[in-house]
């Protein structure tokens, strides 16, 4: 029995996508494509689609610049602060970056699929290191895929093509100026030490709400509150040093530990930043009074002046002192005595401090 070729010698050849058509016409050294001699397959881009393209390309790259300044405009004018604002800042950020990078791609897509003419290329395997003709041939290929690609013949393109990359170009440099300035001793205080405008001392109120707290009716031990200073609900920057966790102890419960002077009625109020990266430690567990930090299990001993008994925080959750006003609400009776937040913030902060003693 004679054996059968699986694979017959003639086959069809797959056509790959992007290329042109077998009975496509060949284009040898057609002048307006400046294609070489030699290479066969060359089909140029027709001249009445080509114009079509040139403008709906130049009309992408006008939106593109558009949208890029209304980027850098959005960046400046809507500022950050507040949740509604932040959201807003967002919302314009997202939606002018995407319209102007989307028109930039269109754009570029339209003008090499219309106006670029369309040809096979075959590069033979050669040594790695190039002799000065083959240097001399990649220079000629580059100066021809240049003139190929109408960015020097096409000026309405060229144009529209920077105009459109320079706002994108420049919002980098833009977006440097959320680094800000170094904090300096900024990371030492809080909203808590600066008084209302009548000059009394700021209250405690419940975050979300903006409520104020009557201590006689904060009077259930086991009980919980977040809580934020007066005049600050919305201040998301001052929140993210001056949040608190308001808990209520009976006093023999209370040790050592706890400042009982900062205290009112048994009343405690402790930093809600964990001291380990600023998580939230907002996990209460009112059998042990223990405060757990949910991102890396730090767990603070609330009875106790909040010291740390288990987790990677290296030191315990800053006590605030409180008391109460002639009507009876819980005020802050100073500013926290230690940096609140991150021990990284804390070393940070000494040095700065030694910084501002040395000048």
């Amino acid at each position: 029995m004679t054996e059968q070729n699986e694979f017959p010698e003639s086959r069809v050849p797959v056509r790959v996508i992007g290329t042109p058509p077998a009975d496509a016409p060949i284009v040898e050294n057609d002048p307006g494509v400046h294609a070489p001699e030699g290479v066969p397959g060359v089909i140029p881009a027709d001249p009445v689609k080509a114009r079509k393209a040139e403008r709906v390309v130049a009309l992408l790259f006008v939106i593109a610049f558009l949208a890029g300044v209304a980027f850098i405009a959005s960046y400046v004018l809507f500022q950050v602060g507040t949740i509604d604002r932040t959201a807003t800042s967002n919302y314009t950020l997202g939606a002018s970056l995407a319209v102007g990078l989307l028109a930039l791609a269109i754009g570029i897509t339209v003008w090499v699929r219309q106006i670029m003419p369309k040809y096979n290329l075959v590069q033979e395997r050669h040594a790695m290191a190039s002799d000065p003709d083959t240097r001399e041939y990649v220079r000629d290929t580059f100066v021809q895929g240049a003139d190929e690609s109408g960015f020097v013949k096409h000026r309405l393109l060229r144009r529209t093509l920077l105009l459109a990359a320079a706002p994108l170009g420049l919002a980098p440099l833009i977006l440097l100026k959320d680094l800000g300035p170094l904090p300096g001793t900024s990371l030492r205080h809080t909203v808590w030490g600066e008084p209302t405008k009548g000059g009394k001392p700021r209250r405690l109120v419940v975050e979300g709400t903006g409520r104020p707290i009557l201590a006689a009716d904060f009077n259930s031990p086991g009980g919980i509150l977040s809580v934020v200073p007066e005049g600050f609900e919305e201040d998301l920057d001052a929140l993210a040093k001056a949040t608190l966790i308001l808990l209520k102890f009976r006093p023999e419960e209370l040790k050592q530990g706890t400042n009982l002077n900062w205290t009112h009625d048994g009343i405690v109020a402790y930093s809600k930043i964990c001291t380990h990266v600023g998580c939230p430690a907002a996990l209460y567990e009112q059998t042990t009074h223990h405060i757990l930090c949910p991102c890396h299990q730090s767990t603070f001993d609330a009875s106790d002046g909040a010291k740390v008994v288990f987790g990677p925080a290296a030191r315990p959750l800053p006590q605030l002192p409180i008391g109460i006003d002639e009507e009876g609400y819980l005020v802050a009776k100073s500013d926290f005595k230690v940096p609140v937040g991150p021990s990284f913030w804390e070393r940070g902060d000494a040095e700065a401090k030694l910084r501002e003693n040395a000048s």
